[in-house]
Order: structure tokens, then sequence, then C-alpha cells
């Protein structure tokens, strides 16, 4: 099992001059395969802040991280350099390949700057890029660094999770609307198993209080046994309910 982050780095977003685009198609992608994201942060191009949330993700042992933007070669680009600090110690060193693609790209401009897009972390794997073949990179299959851009990234990081996380993982899902506070059903909730996603979602009803609850589970016994301790209480308390899958 793995613990999916996606960190979406861009100023442009949080100041309403760009929409993100990331995160649904992530969440998307992720689902097709069975798998969900743990956490997804949306930051500002701070060298501080980036190393922060790229240390917390390097503490989980099961993560898999997806990051978006800042792997190009203006002042703000500061991801590359960031990654190779965190995930591997040591500076960056030019990827010789990808030097040689930015020079045949480029040619005399790829001087002074471009050519720096090739310093990359130590062992890093270069990610091709469909639109210019101006790469992104991957370290340990595990973290991938790609550009902020859509229709580059998207097919990256979709080439990437059919290779390595393309495994399917099978959940079953229950869910019920019944008319009655979420507070009613507190005590249920906290006997189901620990592993188990659950899903509550209070609304209010012009009669009163209403609730929406699922469980999520990769085992389909455990999870009916356990829709149906809910199904069996609101019963025995004449709680009216409507199954929704």
């Amino acid at each position: 099992m793995y613990n999916f982050y996606a960190v979406i780095i861009g100023t442009e977003i949080l100041n309403g001059r760009r929409e993100d685009k990331h995160f649904s198609f992530l969440r998307d992608l992720l689902n097709s395969y069975g798998h969900t994201l743990l956490a997804t942060f949306i930051i500002k191009d701070e060298k501080q802040l980036i190393t922060d949330i790229f240390e917390l993700v390097k503490k989980d042992e099961k993560a898999v991280l997806f990051s978006f933007g800042g792997i190009g070669s203006t002042p703000d680009d500061l991801t590359r350099e960031i990654a190779a600090q965190v995930f591997t110690c040591k500076p960056l060193v030019r990827n010789k390949n990808f030097e040689q693609d930015i020079i045949e790209r480029f040619r005399e401009e790829a001087y002074p700057h471009r050519i720096h897009m090739s310093d990359l972390p130590k062992n890093a794997n270069l990610i091709k890029n469909p639109i210019n073949n101006m790469s992104a990179f991957e370290l340990s299959h595990r973290y991938f660094f790609v550009p902020g851009f859509p229709e580059m990234s998207h097919p990256m990081i979709t080439e990437c999770v059919g290779k390595y996380f393309s495994s399917s993982v099978r959940k079953y899902r229950k869910t019920l609307f019944a008319y009655t506070s979420e507070n009613t059903l507190i005590d249920l909730m906290n006997d189901i198993p620990s592993d188990m996603e659950l899903s509550s979602l209070p609304i209010i009803g012009k009669d009163g209080p209403e609730v929406e609850l699922s469980l999520n589970y990769h085992d389909k016994g455990i999870v009916e046994n356990e829709f149906e301790k809910f199904i069996a209480f609101l019963e025995s308390k004449n709680i009216e309910y409507k199954l929704l899958d």
C-alpha cells in the first residue's frame, strides 16, 4: 500500500492568476487504479515552505510524491535544488542526456540559463516530455517532479502511474442516507476497523438534521458486515434511511 501525495507549486494559483488543474486530474487518475490521495498541498514558490513539505513527505516510508512546477530555469524554479537537498542529501549534478537535448533544441540560446534545467538530483531518471522533449525527472520510482503546465505534466504522470502503480486495489463502498444527526451514529463509527475509510457528511434538511454515511474497504465481507450494523441500529430506533449504493 502507498500513501500518495501531490505538491502543486505555484504562487500564481494562490493569487488567482491561474486555476489549478492538477488536483482533479491526479485524483481521478489514481482512482481509476483504486488508489486515493492522502494529501494535496498547493504552495507558494518559497524555498523553506517547499523544503518543509518535501521533508514531511520523505518521513513517510510509504510515500509516493507527485510534484508539479518549479523545474524550469527562472529564479523562482526551486524544485530541482530542493529535491536534491531533501531526497539525496547531495548537490545537483549535470545529466548529460538532458544537457544534449537542451543544446539540440535551443542551440546557442541554451546558454547561460536553459542549460541549468539539466542539473538534477543525483541518480535522477528522466521522464520524457511529449510536447517539447524538455524532460521531467523522478527518484527511486517514488518521487516524481514534472512541469506546472498540464499539457506536459499530465501525460507524464499518466505514464508513470501506469508503469509503477497500475496494480489495481479493489475497494467496496456502501452508502446510506439517514434522517438523523451524525451524532446519533458516532458510537458505531468508533467501532469500525481503524483502516476502513469512513465518510460522514452532515446535512441541515428542511425537517431537521440528516447525514450521508459511507464506508469503503478492500474486503467486501467486512464492509458489508460493518454497514449492516448501522442499518440494524437505525431500524431499532425507527430512524428512516435509504440506501445509496
